[in-house]
């Protein structure tokens, strides 16, 4: 069976595992077989957040969870995952990535990166990232990841095994006030739209603009944009 069919398959396998564990068990070992030697499954954390309380799957050499709690979004790895939108594969040796502590574990030689951003259940985003010296995909099975990627965390779900809200997410109604801000609307239709006054559309913007490290209101929208808070 060639990588491409081999990811497919596991993708509709899914469905009838029984746990979360079975599925991340599942994923890892498929890597494993295409030559992963690190293994990391979490969501993505928003601005300034810790990766730690989103790990859902780590054997990633020798870090450990008390070690976590020092990576946190603003590392090069986990922002690339954040923008590359479909699976990517990049080399250790990338110079974009020089300051990435994730990237730091993986010592020499270079090593093959292959990232798979998970963006299909906003608001909450995920990674499934794998390395070693022998992980090479071809650009067909890198777009088949995208699919394995979401059948697995689709399953993980329905399990109850991932809670789709991330430390710092955006309340429902500072999501909404975001959205209006972003199609235009000043502070004033959106108090009429939302029945609210205009002191509270501003503090429920201040909220989202503290919770996105935003300085001002045109960097809030683009960083709810960007961490799945919104879309318009």
């Amino acid at each position: 069976m060639g990588t491409g069919a081999a990811l497919i398959a596991l993708g509709e396998s899914f469905r009838d595992m029984a746990s979360g564990v079975e599925v991340l068990d599942a994923l890892e070992n498929q890597f494993r077989i295409f030559g992963a030697t690190h293994f990391l499954v979490a969501g993505l954390p928003l601005p300034g957040r810790p990766i730690e309380p989103l790990v859902l799957r780590m054997s990633w050499g020798e870090l450990r969870p008390e070690r976590l709690d020092a990576i946190n979004s603003d590392d090069p790895l986990l922002q690339g995952a954040l923008s590359a939108g479909r699976p990517f594969e990049w080399s250790s040796d990338n110079a974009s990535l020089a300051r990435s502590a994730l990237l730091a574990e993986l010592g020499s030689p270079p090593v093959r990166l292959v990232g798979v951003p998970v963006a299909a259940f906003r608001p909450y985003q995920a990674v499934v990232l794998a390395a070693g010296e022998a992980l090479v995909f071809d650009l067909r099975s890198l777009l088949t990841l995208d699919y394995m990627g979401a059948e697995a965390f689709r399953r993980l779900f329905a399990l109850g095994y991932v809670q789709p809200e991330r430390p710092g997410d955006l309340s429902p109604r500072e999501r909404r006030v975001v959205e209006l801000s972003a199609l235009g609307k000043t502070a004033n239709e959106i108090a009429v739209i939302l029945e609210i006054s205009q002191r509270t559309v501003h503090a429920h913007l201040q909220n989202a603009s503290e919770k996105l490290r935003a300085h001002n209101k045109t960097q809030t929208v683009v960083e709810a944009l960007r961490y799945g808070q919104i879309s318009i």
